[in-house]
């Protein structure tokens, strides 16, 4: 069987930017599950995985455009410390991740520079403006069950947990 839309895949994979650093991988993980043509992987992967089936390997170069989007200068905002709560009495600090609202509502943004009274938040994706290379091995692919198809995600091991 062949990934299509509304079928379920399951696949290992291990994720490096162009330079060849590793960033991600399901080694020594349970297989990424996922339901075909519903938008629930990055658009250059999944339209990678079409037509693959059980036991292919290949490799999938995704640009940035196609993966997380390129990398936004207007996601980058400089806000008063003063409008962070302090719970737990947490310093802010450069490379945390913190909990925002925004117009689209909550997002996670990285601290990149903390300055006297003045924090600057980035919030585009930690992989936005990169080029992706994912070694992917086919494990498994059937159909989807009406259920899964209803709800938009792969059930099971590596899926959704009901």
């Amino acid at each position: 069987m062949k990934i299509s839309k509304n079928t379920v895949a399951k696949f290992h994979y291990t994720l490096k930017n162009k330079q060849g650093d590793l960033l991600d991988t399901s080694t020594d993980r349970e297989p990424l599950l996922y339901l075909h043509g519903n938008a629930s992987l990055i658009k250059g992967l999944e339209t990678q995985l079409e037509n693959k089936s059980t036991g292919d390997k290949f490799v999938a170069e995704i640009a940035s455009a196609d993966a997380y989007g390129d990398y936004n200068e207007e996601l980058v905002h400089v806000v008063p410390k003063s409008g962070f709560q302090n719970e737990g009495n947490e310093e802010l600090m450069e490379g945390m991740q913190v909990q925002v609202d925004t117009n689209n509502g909550m997002a996670v943004a990285l601290v990149t520079k903390v300055e006297g009274e003045d924090v600057t938040l980035d919030l585009n994706h930690p992989l936005s403006g990169m080029d992706l290379v994912f070694d992917v091995e086919i494990m498994d692919v059937r159909e989807a069950t009406k259920e899964e198809v209803e709800h938009g995600h792969a059930h099971g091991v590596g899926g959704h947990q009901h």
